[in-house]
């Protein structure tokens, strides 16, 4: 089995949603499942994604997205069927057409992300996602009154990446929505500020952009220094972990560019 060839009990398993298959074209992103690909076929086409059915975060992230996707439409693109065995666990997203954005300082892109960041933000937090606290960075916080600083009720993607975010010629798509979560409102358009930075934005003007973000307009600016601090810990402590992976460093210099600039 490779993400060019899932083997043959995928098949059958996939084909009273697919109908017969005509092409199956894997894609580069999304390497936190076993199948990423655009499937041409009789029903189709769809855009697949899968993993294999074991316990465990991968499997509990792709059942999260399946659970999320009909309070996060249209701003995702629609799941149209799921199926599951006990191999794998297979979603099937209508196709969009659409292209990465780009975070580059100069990109004309900006003001878009911004308008998908703002989308999300005016989505309510559905019944499903009530039970899914946002935790990642609370053991990383000085203390448990910072972290309370980030916790709240606003609906939270946080997998803010270039990849991710999808301009088409008529609409725009904020994509892969594996761990869904609520928290504090600012949180998604402070994880833009480290992608833009590490895009090549300056700390302020990556924060620029992010101020035309409602959650982060209104929030606590002792909130955002402590999601700040917390992000350097995360990212170094990663960057310890795997010292080969270059982005990995190159997140965390971002996250001590941010945290220069918010104590300078």
């Amino acid at each position: 089995m490779s993400r060019n060839d899932p083997g043959s009990e995928f098949w059958p398993l996939i084909h009273p949603h697919t109908g017969d298959l005509a092409d199956f074209r894997p894609t580069s992103r999304g390497f936190s499942s076993d199948v990423t690909a655009l499937i041409e076929c009789e029903k189709g086409p769809f855009f697949v994604k899968a993993v294999h059915n074991r316990p465990g975060g991968r499997r509990d992230s792709i059942i999260r997205e399946r659970l999320i996707n009909y309070a996060v439409y249209p701003v995702s693109p629609a799941l149209r069927w799921h199926v599951e065995d006990d191999a794998w666990v297979v979603l099937g997203f209508e196709w969009v057409e659409g292209r990465a954005s780009d975070f580059a300082p100069d990109s004309a892109d900006l003001p878009v992300v911004v308008d998908i960041l703002n989308r999300i933000g005016e989505l309510d937090l559905p019944e499903v996602a009530q039970g899914w606290p946002e935790t990642r960075w609370n053991r990383f916080a000085e203390d448990e009154a910072q972290a309370a600083l980030l916790q709240g009720d606003a609906l939270l993607y946080t997998d803010i990446h270039p990849s991710n975010l999808l301009i088409g010629d008529q609409n725009t798509w904020a994509v892969d929505w594996s761990w869904p979560t609520h928290g504090a409102a600012f949180i998604d358009p402070a994880c833009l500020v480290m992608q833009l930075i590490a895009a090549g934005h300056t700390a302020e003007a990556a924060e620029g952009w992010a101020a035309n973000c409602k959650g982060w307009a209104d929030a606590n600016p002792r909130a955002i220094d402590a999601f700040a601090a917390a992000t350097l810990r995360m990212n170094r402590a990663f960057a310890k972990r795997k010292p080969d992976a270059s982005w990995l460093r190159a997140m965390a210099d971002a996250a001590q560019a941010w945290v220069d600039h918010r104590t300078r």
